[in-house]
């Protein structure tokens, strides 16, 4: 196993709205800016091939908690872009940027408090599988999503979570929130909560609110 005092205390980040990694998770992305094709390049002559997803927070600020994942697959195509895949390692706090002459970010990061990310896979024992897949099945109807409905119901509790946190369209702020779950049950409690809000109107009850 991992552990956190093996892990490199600075590494580069990439700052990308929307963007949800979790640990164990896999997050394509597709890089063709010359900034992360240059944070790519370097990430690669590393030992850890490590680069951290981090949520922006406002103008060049960014939220205090990110997901590092390592590149454990990548492509290129005719015109020089590249298609990638980063394995989610583990969570960690910002301590600050650091500056230097590289085109893209780079921060100092703690890995403390997240050692149960570089375990194995985590369990939850409260989940309520059918309810959870009634709720999914309404809200996917909802907005119009298809998926792999015989993949969901056979996956193993934290692929679900994880896969399904990652995938539903949700708001940076809350999947922000997703990511800072301190376990896969309050994980999936938070996703529920997300879910029936949305299939309540939250955002129209929130406009009709101001």
């Amino acid at each position: 196993m991992v552990k956190p005092t093996n892990l490199p205390d600075v590494i580069p980040i990439f700052p990308l709205p929307g963007a949800l990694l979790l640990p164990r998770a896999r997050l394509p992305l597709h890089l063709f800016e010359p900034r992360y094709l240059a944070m790519l390049d370097d990430a690669m002559k590393t030992e850890h091939r490590m680069i951290g997803m981090i949520q922006p927070n406002g103008e060049d600020r960014l939220q205090s908690i990110g997901c590092a994942g390592r590149v454990t697959a990548m492509s290129e195509t005719d015109d020089g872009r590249y298609m990638i895949t980063l394995s989610g390692m583990s969570r960690f706090r910002l301590r600050e940027e650091v500056e230097g002459f590289t085109p893209y970010r780079r921060a100092k990061i703690e890995w403390t408090g997240f050692e149960a990310d570089l375990g194995g896979e985590e369990t939850d024992p409260g989940l309520d599988r059918a309810a959870l897949m009634d709720l999914l099945e309404r809200f996917f109807e909802e907005r119009g999503l298809s998926t792999d409905w015989d993949g969901i119901k056979e996956a193993e509790p934290e692929l679900l979570i994880n896969s399904l946190s990652m995938l539903c369209p949700f708001e940076p702020e809350e999947r922000q929130a997703l990511l800072e779950a301190p376990s896969l049950s309050t994980r999936r409690e938070t996703l529920i909560t997300l879910i029936e809000y949305a299939l309540h109107g939250g955002d129209d009850e929130r406009r009709m609110m101001q």
